[in-house]
């Protein structure tokens, strides 16, 4: 049966080029439930496609761990 994703969207600040996008959509890939995530550069943020739950300050501990920092998440 089709599980619809529950979506967070991230406001990222610190990320300057295609290095730091890869590093950050792979870090978040590897959280428990995450099913899919578009980091974009250009608008600096993460958009988080997840099942069943996902607590916010796992996703900024994730971020800011990588040197960057979170302005939101909704």
């Amino acid at each position: 049966m089709f599980k619809r994703y529950k979506e967070k969207i991230v406001s990222i600040s610190g990320m300057s080029c295609n290095h730091c996008k890869m590093k950050v959509t792979s870090a978040l890939e590897k959280i428990n439930n995450v099913k899919k995530v578009k980091v974009s550069l250009e608008e600096g943020k993460a958009d988080i496609k997840y099942v069943d739950y996902l607590n916010d300050e796992i996703i900024k501990n994730v971020i800011e761990d990588l040197g960057y920092k979170v302005g939101g998440i909704i």
